[in-house]
């Protein structure tokens, strides 16, 4: 009887399927590096489901900001270098309203403006009807009176003229006959003058003060561009003299000097054209009107005042105007005046009236 032999090609088969996967490992590893090189120590994340993504909020990414309505034109910074910082005005002073006037213009009359004004000081209606409400109060008001001067290719400019230096009876501090109204009030009346497309007018009534000295500390508001500035001869008095004990005067060399430095600052700070109003309502308050010289950047006007019937007051414009070097103004006094000038009555005046205001 045969003895069976044991089969040995398992063993063979084992061995050669051992260097077959062997081989197809080392070509997979060669084919993929990064894997193959992949540190032990770091363990995979594992991945997250949508409702797990974290927000920008949790991460601590700050949310995109929405793109400003207009372009940003502003250069941008080379690379490396910071942004430059945000300067932001302090909030007592209202930022200037831009370089042009309202409505885009560039001079008072320009479009045949036609103005009109409220008169007075802040916080009381004793000098006028601009101070008897709030400046939102009197805006409205203001409003309502100047829509009947409006007239056909005619449009209305609203002015607010708020006396900023108040003539005084007794001395004061400085013994000049005359105070200023505090600034934060000023500054309210620049803000209501921004939001309603308004002129604001500074009168200055210097008591035995040089206008042009009183004018210099309003310098800091005539820098806005919708600010100009109204000198009242009828509070300018000499050295022995008391404010509303007479009837106040000046030179027309005084006036000068005033007018070239408000003009001298309205273009060396490239600012559009400002009302520069001359008030008077007698020939003795301006000594020789007729050499006020006009300026450069300056509406020149001569607002003739004065109070009492409508041949009363028309008799004293047809006695001091000079339509000659100024645009003309009148004023219309609401307790004051006898049977009061409308809008038809103003329109017919000659020389021709384009500034009224109201006290």
């Amino acid at each position: 009887m045969s003895s069976e032999q044991p089969d040995r090609s398992g063993p063979a088969i084992f061995l050669v399927l051992l260097a077959m996967a062997a081989l197809v490992a080392v070509a997979w590893g060669v084919a993929h590096p990064r894997v193959a090189e992949q540190p032990r120590s770091v363990p995979a994340e594992p991945s997250l489901a949508a409702s797990e993504v974290p927000t920008p909020a949790q991460t601590g990414t700050p949310t995109p900001l929405p793109r400003p309505s207009t372009p940003d034109v502003s250069p941008t910074p080379p690379p490396g270098a910071s942004e430059p910082p945000v300067v932001v005005p302090p909030s007592p002073d209202p930022a200037p309203v831009g370089e042009t006037l309202p409505g885009g213009r560039y001079r008072v009359f320009a479009g045949n403006q036609f103005l009109v004004a409220y008169y007075g000081t802040a916080g009381t209606g004793a000098l006028g009807v601009l101070g008897e409400t709030s400046p939102e109060q009197m805006q409205r008001r203001l409003a309502r009176a100047a829509r009947p001067f409006a007239q056909p290719g005619q449009p209305i400019q609203p002015v607010y003229e708020l006396i900023v230096t108040v003539a005084d009876r007794g001395p004061g501090p400085d013994g000049d006959y005359s105070h200023d109204i505090d600034h934060d009030a000023v500054r309210r009346y620049v803000n209501a003058a921004h939001r309603h497309g308004a002129l604001l007018l500074l009168d200055i009534q210097p008591g035995r003060s040089d206008f042009l000295d009183v004018a210099k500390r309003w310098e800091w508001a005539l820098r806005y561009p919708n600010v100009g500035l109204a000198l009242d001869p009828e509070w300018r008095v000499g050295r022995r003299q008391v404010p509303a004990g007479v009837i106040g005067s000046v030179g027309a060399a005084e006036v000068n000097r005033v007018s070239a430095w408000l003009s001298d600052l309205t273009v060396s700070n490239d600012l559009p054209e400002k009302l520069f109003v001359l008030h008077q309502f007698r020939t003795a308050m301006v000594d020789h009107i007729e050499r006020v010289l006009g300026r450069p950047r300056l509406a020149m006007v001569q607002h003739v005042d004065g109070f009492g019937t409508r041949a009363q007051k028309l008799a004293t414009y047809a006695a001091v105007s000079r339509p000659q070097q100024f645009a003309m103004g009148f004023k219309l006094f609401y307790d004051e005046d006898v049977n009061r000038m409308g809008p038809t009555e103003i329109h017919r005046i000659s020389p021709r009236v384009r500034f009224v205001s109201f006290q």
